[in-house]
């Protein structure tokens, strides 16, 4: 049975045609693993469906050519707003990858998956303590309308199952970072902290299948760690959903996750797993909240020893300067290129495999002046991440 129909209550499930994914002669399997946050999250609900419709949006064709020509495998897109009941998924996959974009080889997906999330569905509470209910900042996950900012996954390996976690509320994490204000008292009232749901967005176990393998597929986008005051809410709340999947991925500190199912804990010891997504969270700039990242590259179960980089984010650095040049990490990391007054180049975006899988390359689809795709990269303002880990039998 087609995952559509086991969880076509819960996400939309799409299935296409395409040949198997790469295989060498001595029967190891070489999978990419992608993550682009295509900056989607459009002012309208229903805008993006029509783009999608017409074939001819110069951005998404652009995006299009930067997943044709990186060819992941399974591939998680952030900001691709959510339309219940909608085609979107096929129409981009249709309409714009199918085809061929600025001479790259159309791609087809097996599978693709969409689905509801916190953002723009409205809490009915006054999330930011101005007095005022209904806005923007009081929905579940800030958003202008419901399933803004939205996620969707593209896979050329079959889905198994999924989980999701999505009415998850913070309280229910232990020791969780609950924003305090100035004199050291809960910044939330007690009745908003109560139900106050975690994930800004959702997070996506996906089991995929290779041969007689499983992998698990973990895709979020938490909250940006700003646009909040000294309670630091926003950097708080990232930090934990960051948390959610480094306690996620082991045994001993998982029991306490429900999903949407009401069935606790996460993997069993020695599962493969790959976490992705815009984490927006920098090892070593911006306004994160001490350590979020480093809770995931630094765990023991999660190989991050392949840093994926490239020529193109170097020179962006050198190039804009300004907040660039005041920056503690490495440039040739950077995922996505911000206001260079206020913020600067970050590296926000990541592929993350565990330790039971073999890395054998990665990287960041940022093009330097003169390089081919060097044009297609201003269509968002993050780049797409990549790592190839390779499976036996």
């Amino acid at each position: 049975m087609l995952l559509s129909r086991c969880l076509a209550v819960l996400l939309m499930c799409h299935v296409g045609l395409f040949g198997p994914v790469r295989a060498d002669a001595e029967g190891s399997t070489q999978i990419r693993f992608a993550t682009y946050n295509i900056a989607m999250g459009l002012a309208q609900a229903g805008e993006l469906h029509e783009r999608l419709k017409s074939g001819d949006d110069e951005g998404l064709r652009l995006i299009a050519a930067v997943i044709q020509n990186v060819r992941p495998d399974v591939l998680l897109l952030n900001e691709f707003d959510y339309l219940q009941h909608s085609d979107s998924a096929a129409l981009f996959r249709d309409n714009y990858l199918a085809i061929s974009q600025s001479g790259q080889a159309p791609i087809v997906y097996n599978y693709s998956l969409d689905g509801p999330v916190n953002t723009g569905v409205d809490s009915g509470l006054d999330l930011n303590n101005n007095g005022i209910t209904g806005e923007a900042e009081d929905a579940w996950g800030f958003g202008r309308f419901p399933y803004q900012y939205g996620m969707l996954v593209l896979s050329r390996l079959p889905l198994q199952s999924l989980r999701h976690f999505r009415l998850f509320k913070w309280r229910d994490m232990p020791d969780a970072l609950e924003p305090r204000d100035t004199d050291g008292s809960p910044w939330y009232p007690a009745e908003v902290w109560q139900q106050l749901r975690l994930s800004s967005k959702n997070h996506w176990d996906i089991a995929l299948v290779s041969g007689k393998q499983s992998i698990h597929f973990l895709a979020s986008h938490p909250t940006p760690p700003v646009f909040d005051g000294p309670e630091d809410r926003n950097g708080a709340r990232n930090h934990d959903e960051i948390r959610f999947w480094a306690d996620y991925v082991e045994p001993g500190k998982s029991g306490y996750i429900y999903d949407q199912a009401g069935n606790t804990g996460g993997l069993e010891a020695g599962e493969m797993f790959i976490i992705a997504g815009d984490l927006n969270a920098d090892p070593a700039d911006g306004d994160s909240h001490p350590g979020a990242i480093n809770q995931l590259l630094r765990h023991p179960l999660i190989n991050s020893g392949c840093v994926p980089a490239s020529t193109g984010a170097l020179e962006a650095s050198t190039a804009q300067a300004g907040k660039n040049l005041r920056h503690q990490g490495n440039p040739a990391f950077d995922s996505a290129d911000f206001n260079d007054k206020f913020t600067g180049n970050m590296r926000i975006d990541y592929v993350l495999p565990s330790t039971t899988l073999s890395v054998t390359a990665c990287g960041v689809f940022w093009p330097a002046s003169g390089q081919p795709g060097h044009e297609w990269i201003d269509a968002s303002d993050h780049r797409l991440v990549w790592v190839d880990i390779e499976l036996d039998g």
